[in-house]
């Protein structure tokens, strides 16, 4: 069901609406806490079904006939709980560690690395208990200091796309403007970046945004924001001061990907502010999977025209104890350095932090 709010996938020049979802479960500690409060609130105000749940990590009653139906529904279910679980995971090489405000995404990217690591809970989940959460990141830095910390909030989620309803994002950044050796960063495919344009920052939050080729987009990036909805909303974080950075991932090898990467550059740099050149960064992720990714995104998009020919590719070892199938060393140096001398012919005084 698409509603006046809802992504309408597909037609160009139409705005990408907020996410609302179509089912929302909350576990019952969620409602002690004012944010859980506030959700549900938000929630009855828009007649959104909603259900109780005995634990966000366990939802066994989703409706739909059969694990496609049911996977598609889950994309566009909401569950609102409390992160039991303040050990934060490392989060190389983005960033020290991830910093777990919600987990799961609206976005239906096929080769999405949640596709495995979430398994048979692809909902959303968003956690209410921001406050033990920053006070948990606030030991962390301590920990670490004099040395600088920085935390990822993006490492499970697109959290952006989730907060005109948690407002998660901003209590992070208000915390980390004050935290002299706290930094946060968070990557997004949506454009709804108002809330946070006004907010102190104190540059301590960088703003990244993942963009691709235009085939890259159209093929395998459904329910997300256009591209120039995402470059809008880029050149906005720039004029608001915040230091941003793109993702150019997962870079993909097809017919024509000279083309397309260079038009992606030559776009950005057309489209983008000059406040955005005092602090800007690039990360580059090539495309890779697992055997285990590569039957589930078979089975959930079995249209998908990604090609994921293990005979192709080269083996590397996955910090999950599986095999990655990445690129061959030829194709990847090509990439690499079509992809670098692009980025330093209109991005001079950007910097690249890895690619990988």
């Amino acid at each position: 069901m698409l509603t006046p709010e809802r992504p309408v996938p597909g037609k160009p020049g139409k705005p990408t609406g907020l996410f609302i979802p179509e089912l929302v479960y909350f576990e019952p500690a969620a409602l002690s806490y004012p944010k859980g409060e506030r959700i549900m609130k938000w929630v009855r105000e828009r007649d959104i079904p909603y259900r109780m749940t005995t634990s966000h990590n366990r939802i066994t009653n989703l409706p739909g006939e059969g694990e496609l139906e049911q996977y598609k529904i889950a994309k566009r279910t909401l569950v609102v709980g409390v992160r039991k679980t303040l050990e934060f995971d490392q989060s190389k090489p983005s960033a020290e560690y991830a910093i777990p405000i919600a987990t799961g995404c609206m976005g239906h990217c096929h080769y999405c690395y949640l596709q495995t690591t979430l398994g048979a809970k692809p909902y959303i989940r968003v956690y209410v208990n921001t406050g033990d959460i920053i006070a948990a990141a606030k030991r962390y830095i301590e920990a670490r200091a004099p040395e600088i910390t920085t935390f990822e909030a993006a490492c499970t989620s697109d959290p952006l796309g989730m907060e005109h309803i948690t407002g998660s994002l901003a209590e992070l950044i208000q915390f980390m403007a004050e935290e002299p050796l706290g930094r946060l960063r968070f990557v997004t495919k949506y454009q709804h970046v108002e809330p946070l344009l006004g907010l102190a920052h104190n540059n301590h939050t960088r703003i990244r945004f993942s963009v691709n080729a235009d085939y890259v987009i159209r093929n395998f990036e459904p329910n997300t924001a256009r591209f120039e909805e995402r470059i809008e909303a880029a050149a906005q974080v720039a004029r608001a001061g915040y230091p941003l950075g793109f993702i150019i991932a997962p870079i993909i090898w097809y017919d024509g990907w000279q083309e397309g990467y260079a038009e992606l550059l030559a776009k950005l740099a057309q489209a983008l502010p000059p406040e955005a050149d005092k602090d800007l960064t690039f990360e580059m992720i090539q495309h890779r999977f697992t055997k285990t990714a590569k039957a589930i995104i078979e089975k959930r998009y079995p249209k998908t025209k990604l090609e994921m020919d293990i005979e192709k590719r080269k083996k590397k070892w996955g910090r999950w104890g599986q095999n990655k199938f990445v690129y061959q060393d030829e194709q990847q140096n090509a990439l690499r350095e079509f992809i670098t001398e692009r980025i330093f012919e209109y991005f001079p005084a950007g910097r690249i932090d890895y690619f990988t």
